[in-house]
């Protein structure tokens, strides 16, 4: 229920241009939450330390199902909402993502990140790109600011922009 209330608020937020920008953490893994909605009774965090045990890497799917799945509803409530000639997930940037690629091994390469929406034409819609190992994932921050006209040199360890996201 949080969660969706979160993703309701935030699309309030921007339908009636409240705010442009918005932060949401729809999980802290550290936390050790609990899913029991999902049948999940142990700790997410402990769950990602699975040592590829089975049983917790089925429950960490169920968690990660449930995340997209809240995550789909979002999207789907920015698309219902016209606004000009498109939707208002025509005219954002979403992402979506994780700062670990691999929470076992506490990987920070191959990062899980879901960039959703248009920019308003500005980011071409249906790529996978496959990035450079040790690439910033701040070079994509930095190249989502591009695009929302908030240009600048350079943002946090970034050492340079994104190709590949023109619309």
């Amino acid at each position: 229920e949080h969660l969706q209330l979160m993703y309701d608020l935030m699309m309030l937020a921007f339908r009636t241009d409240t705010t442009r920008v918005i932060t949401c953490m729809a999980a802290n893994e550290g936390s050790n939450k609990t899913y029991p909605s999902v049948g999940v009774n142990e700790g997410h965090h402990e769950l990602s330390h699975h040592r590829n045990e089975a049983d917790k890497v089925e429950k960490l799917k169920k968690i990660d199902k449930f995340q997209m799945e809240q995550f789909a509803y979002f999207l789907q409530q920015l698309k219902l909402v016209k606004e000009g000639e498109g939707t208002l997930l025509d005219h954002s940037l979403v992402l979506f993502g994780s700062g670990l690629g691999d929470g076992n091994a506490h990987s920070h390469h191959n990062l899980p990140i879901i960039l959703a929406g248009r920019g308003g034409g500005s980011v071409k819609p249906g790529l996978y790109i496959k990035i450079e190992k040790e690439t910033p994932l701040n070079n994509l921050f930095l190249s989502c600011f591009d695009r929302m006209d908030a240009k600048t040199d350079a943002f946090g360890d970034s050492n340079g922009r994104m190709d590949g996201l023109e619309g």
